[in-house]
């Protein structure tokens, strides 16, 4: 039987060879759009990158920026489900913060393991009334405990409602025109929040939104919630993370900040003005993209009043964020990555290619269509079909290395670059060695890891049509773990 399958699938590929054609195509068209996206990205990057270090130098100075009336106060809300093993360093991390007035707001959203426990013991919390308006919906509220040894901290126990709706909860509590949304895991450098809030002092009637780049800490030393020493991490997934992290936060998100095309500020750090927050409803519930929906939601709204606004993605401020060490963990983070990319596109799908909503309809949403909706899909049938066409006779040797090797070397290039970018005008990896190694991983993730990646957003596709919730399992080591 195993003898007669292959010339069955010829005689099959033969009869439909129409069809083959036109999806082998398919693929090829697919991948070079792809390509040429990311190859457009690399300058636009380049010049937004080098229009924020030439700012430090010639605007307005920190002092003017800080001072008294001038930087708008934050609420940092910071939601949390069972993060007993990070929570009060990150807290007491924040809490440090370089900032004219904050106050940080922790969320316990239904934790199950010692959470609420850990807060109340490291920060000798007690009961509190503290006088709130509820203007967008989440679950029901246990109890607020403050402590006069931090008047700025505030901690909300509440029935779990999931992570928007424990941030909506924070914004009902928050009293600050901004607020910030962190994740519980995640450190910021001390002086990230002035970084951010930035745009908002020299712009404060159009910007509503701004977001900052996320760095993965493993590998770093950290001492009293602070990265005392960059390093990178001696395991391999959290490594190729923090490849994936510079590339995608100094060449995507800086290149659509540029277009005015930013669809997505990470859930981990992103400032938000609390009132157009709140116009909109919130952050939506029964979804696993929060913070894309929540995104997507403030340009409809806002586009259709015909206001004027801008959102703005700032690559000096640095969120140092733990990220996952075994295969199990790091699927679900994708696979939950590719739902929330999916369903954010699906619900405002009538904003593609429509003006009315200017660079997110016309840009954005053409470039989600390729990179989440048809990328996963198109690159695993790649894989699949490009060899079986070899193997068939099909295709000729020379196009299947001539093919193979471009792919690999552009998913290179692009990796390289985006270091360069790194090097120029951040200088993020101290190290000559460590770009060294970095630039090896850059090599080595497109044999394996770049596969199976995408087959976990297909596997995220595959969920999402069986409109699968949930965010899966996401253990935390803590950052006194995160040594060189």
């Amino acid at each position: 039987m195993t003898g007669d399958f292959v010339p069955q699938l010829a005689a099959f590929m033969e009869e439909h060879r129409i069809w083959i054609l036109v999806l082998s195509w398919a693929i090829v068209s697919v991948g070079l759009l792809q390509t040429l996206t990311y190859l457009l990205q690399l300058p636009t990057a380049w010049l937004e990158l080098r229009k924020h270090s030439q700012a430090g130098d010639t605007e307005t100075s920190w002092q003017m920026l800080t001072a008294d009336g001038v930087a708008p106060p934050i609420s940092l809300l910071v939601p949390a489900y069972n993060e007993e093993a990070v929570i009060v360093q990150s807290v007491r991390s924040m809490l440090t913060l370089e900032y004219p007035e904050i106050e940080v707001i922790v969320v316990n959203d239904g934790s199950k393991d010692g959470t609420l426990q850990a807060m109340i013991e490291g920060f000798d919390l007690k009961k509190v009334a503290r006088v709130h308006e509820r203007r967008v919906n989440h679950a029901a509220v246990r109890g607020v405990y403050g402590s006069p040894l931090y008047p700025r901290l505030v901690l909300i126990d509440k029935a779990n409602g999931g992570k928007a709706d424990a941030i909506n909860a924070g914004i009902n509590f928050s009293r600050c025109p901004l607020f910030c949304v962190g994740d519980a895991d995640s450190l910021l450098e001390a002086q990230a929040l002035l970084s951010a809030a930035r745009p908002f002092m020299e712009d404060p009637e159009s910007v509503v939104a701004v977001g900052g780049t996320i760095r993965v800490v493993n590998g770093c030393e950290v001492k009293a919630g602070r990265v005392t020493k960059v390093g990178l991490p001696r395991r391999f997934l959290p490594l190729v993370q923090t490849m994936e992290y510079i590339r995608a936060y100094l060449m995507a998100r800086l290149a659509l900040s540029r277009w005015g095309a930013l669809t997505i500020i990470s859930g981990a750090f992103g400032i938000f003005r609390r009132d157009v927050a709140l116009e909109v409803g919130g952050f939506s519930h029964g979804t696993v993209g929060e913070d894309l929906e929540i995104i997507l939601k403030i340009h409809r709204f806002l586009s259709e009043q015909k206001r004027d606004f801008t959102m703005r993605f700032v690559p000096e401020p640095v969120c140092w964020t733990e990220a996952p060490e075994s295969l199990k963990i790091l699927k679900n983070q994708r696979t939950r990555w590719e739902r929330g990319a999916l369903e954010g596109f699906f619900k405002h799908k009538d904003m593609m290619m429509n003006p009315k909503y200017g660079n997110i309809g016309t840009v954005a949403f053409p470039l989600s269509f390729i990179t989440d909706v048809l990328g996963p899909i198109v690159e695993v049938l790649g894989y699949l079909l490009i060899p079986a066409f070899y193997l068939l006779g099909m295709l000729s040797l020379d196009f299947l290395l001539a093919f193979t090797a471009l792919v690999f070397t552009i998913g290179v290039f692009i990796s390289a670059c985006s270091l360069i970018l790194e090097e120029m005008e951040l200088r993020r990896v101290p190290r000559a060695r460590d770009l060294l190694i970095l630039i090896g991983v850059a090599v080595v993730e497109n044999f394996g890891y770049r596969q199976i990646n995408n087959w976990w957003r297909v596997v995220g596709w595959w969920q999402f049509l069986r409109k699968k919730q949930g965010w899966g399992e996401m253990k935390r080591k803590g950052f006194t773990a995160a040594k060189v």
